[in-house]
């Protein structure tokens, strides 16, 4: 059974994780920087999430933008396609990236090495999303 039961359940989880995220001093301007448009696919629930580091961001504090769900609009300079499950575990830091590109559990189109150049600026994340689980009342998605 997968982690999340709906596509909604995912976006208050994740939903949290990228908006803290924005606007953290330590990992958003690295982010915006690599002047990227990532998308996530997930699948098992389907969701989408566009993160639009080439624009300031529309919420105060924030360093770039966040779109949940499809953004035909805007086209992706990378694009990440995975089980929600999987990224699930990414963000508790429980997924190698590179293993689980060369397995297949995670599927990139795009430039590979600007990705992986993201991977230290994104490893605060991997403290907060556990916190973030926590705050929304979902102890039971934390992993051990």
């Amino acid at each position: 059974m997968p982690v999340f039961r709906s596509a909604e359940e995912l976006y208050v989880c994740f939903g949290r994780l990228y908006d803290d995220a924005m606007c953290d001093p330590k990992i958003a301007p690295k982010i915006k920087d690599s002047r990227l448009v990532i998308q996530f696919c997930y699948h098992q629930p389907d969701a989408v999430v566009t993160i639009d580091a080439t624009s300031e961001g529309r919420v105060p504090g924030a360093f770039f933008d966040v779109y949940w769900g499809d953004r035909e609009r805007i086209k992706p300079d990378i694009e990440m396609t995975m089980s929600a499950d999987t990224a699930h575990q990414f963000w508790q830091g429980k997924v190698n990236l590179m293993a689980a590109l060369t397995r297949k559990q995670i599927v990139a189109r795009g430039p590979i090495p600007k990705i992986l150049k993201l991977l230290p600026a994104v490893a605060p994340m991997y403290e907060m999303y556990p916190r973030i689980l926590h705050e929304v009342g979902r102890d039971d998605l934390i992993l051990r």
